[in-house]
């Protein structure tokens, strides 16, 4: 089976194709950075106007680039939710007439779905159970992984994200959008030891989130500071230490709940080169294993949602003819396999 995906779900626009046997025969991917850095943050509208503008033009060259034309593919996969309604309602119509016009199927696939299976895209492939941890700009949660479409979630954030927090506290500093890549920056720059940061609900038990006072703390923190270059990266590195120290305080609290000793980290804040250090030594040391996906895996692309949708088209799934995007939708409704 070859499986056309689109991601459309925030400020990238993504397609790739995949192939059941061959693997990833194409990945684009054009993203909306420079339109939204002088708003300080994604502009639904524009963001909406700009998949529009991208999404035909990138579906034709990743044809192009996988050497194939739409009587090739065995059916289109697109991001259905959870993330911006109207990026996600070029997404699906896009999608769901081409698949009309070609003649086949056409599934909707969960935005954080796809960034679960995405380390599935490379070897070695994670076995199941594991315990994934999802961190993007939108999401913070804990999974239990039964298998594919098997999610208790364990927990989630109950305001900031671990991702919006990394952008917010760039804003900050004075760091331009996005902030969470030059806030990882500015902290190699940072010396510890200045600066002791809380590790927000690390304290009571549960495995639930909460970064916005962890944002607070910085922002008065950042107010009672000289103000100097060194001491925006010293609060660089102590915001990314008590952020990363969190995760992993949490990560291991799942894992001895579980018992299980396989972790997935996926989402753009996985990309965190100190997040990464320190799940591996934690893992190391209770002889577990740790999963990433590629690094260009890590944010937003098609290539997770063609390999989720593929999954799902395999065990029947199709959508109709009237399908809605969901802006708002619990990884714990959709279907096993």
């Amino acid at each position: 089976m070859r499986v056309l995906g689109i991601e459309t779900s925030c400020d990238e626009t993504g397609v790739a194709i995949y192939d059941e046997h061959q693997g990833l025969l194409s990945h684009q991917l054009y993203s909306q950075v420079k339109l939204h850095a002088d708003y300080g943050g994604v502009v639904p509208e524009l963001a909406s106007r700009d998949h529009v503008r991208k999404l035909v033009p990138l579906i034709k060259q990743a044809l192009k680039e996988a050497d194939c034309t739409n009587e090739d593919l065995d059916g289109i996969a697109f991001t259905k939710g959870p993330g911006l309604i109207g990026a996600l309602l070029v997404g699906s119509s896009v999608a769901r007439s081409l698949a009309y016009a070609w003649g086949v199927p056409a599934v909707g696939v969960h935005h954080m779905e796809g960034h679960l299976l995405a380390p599935m895209l490379d070897e070695p492939i994670p076995e199941y159970p594991f315990i994934a941890l999802l961190v993007s700009g939108g999401h913070s949660m804990m999974v239990k992984v039964e298998g594919i479409g098997g999610y208790q979630v364990l927990g989630e954030s109950v305001d900031d994200a671990a991702g919006e927090a990394f952008d917010k506290t760039a804003k900050l500093l004075g760091l331009d959008y996005p902030g969470g890549p030059l806030l990882a920056k500015l902290a190699d720059k940072g010396e510890s030891g200045h600066y002791s940061f809380p590790r927000p609900m690390t304290t009571k038990p549960g495995l639930d989130f909460s970064f916005s006072g962890l944002k607070t703390f910085t922002a008065n923190t950042i107010r009672d500071s000289d103000g100097s270059d060194q001491a925006k990266a010293n609060i660089a590195y102590a915001f990314q230490e008590a952020v990363v120290d969190t995760l992993a305080i949490k990560c291991k609290r799942a894992l001895k709940q579980t018992g299980i000793k396989r972790l997935v980290i996926a989402g753009g804040v996985s990309a965190n080169t100190q997040l990464r250090e320190q799940l591996a030594i934690m893992m190391n040391n209770i002889k577990g294993e740790v999963f990433y996906p590629r690094l260009e895996f890590c944010t937003d692309n098609g290539a997770m949602i063609a390999y989720a949708g593929l999954q799902r088209l395999k065990s029947g799934e199709f959508e109709g003819l009237s399908t809605k995007a969901r802006p708002r939708w619990s990884l714990e409704e959709l279907a096993k396999i």
